[in-house]
């Protein structure tokens, strides 16, 4: 039997610092996501870095979050 996946907090409090993940957060009008490298998380928010900047999450308004793949490289422009 696999072993149940953990709550988007308690996987966030889990991973290193460094991982890159995807955060879906509730905001004033809806959801939005952060995509990211881990910068921290304790008992009361994460910390995201970001392409724009860092952003820090209330843990209470996290709905869902895992670790995605590195980012692919950027291609080259063409010619």
């Amino acid at each position: 039997m696999s072993q149940p996946t953990p709550a988007p907090a308690g996987f966030l409090s889990a991973a290193a610092p460094g991982t890159r993940v995807v955060v879906r957060y509730r905001i004033e009008d809806g959801l939005t996501d952060a995509l990211g490298h881990l910068v921290s998380c304790d008992a009361g928010a994460c910390t995201i870095r970001t392409r724009q900047a860092d952003v820090v999450i209330p843990l209470t308004q996290v709905v869902a979050a895992k670790e995605v793949p590195p980012a692919p490289e950027r291609r080259r422009p063409r010619a």
